[in-house]
């Protein structure tokens, strides 16, 4: 786990924080004080990468509808291959509140 240099008491509280948002409207303050509009949207697209490898589709639809380079897909691949399975678990968790709540 390559996060594990940085673990420690300030990013424990770091992740508490996150932990303690409630909502989509909570989210988007919090990111919108933290991060600059580059930094969010370099989180999305790796999200968006993830979950389309995760669906299967191929590199070529990948940069297309997430605008993503060569690069970027085979970074977040690796992630998804050979990391902490941290993807999976979330994508897992969406789906069963999707499910669980139908009219979202």
């Amino acid at each position: 786990m390559l996060i594990e240099e940085l673990q420690g008491k300030a990013l424990d509280e770091f992740f508490q924080g996150i932990l303690s948002l409630e909502t989509i409207e909570e989210c988007y303050a919090f990111f919108d004080d933290l991060c600059t509009v580059n930094e969010i949207k370099t989180m999305v697209q790796r999200f968006q990468v993830a979950k389309m490898l995760h669906n299967h589709n191929t590199y070529s639809e990948i940069e297309a509808e997430a605008n993503a380079s060569t690069a970027t897909i085979s970074r977040v691949k690796r992630s998804l291959n050979h990391g902490n399975h941290s993807y999976e678990f979330v994508f897992a968790r969406m789906k069963e509140q999707s499910a669980n709540n139908p009219e979202k």
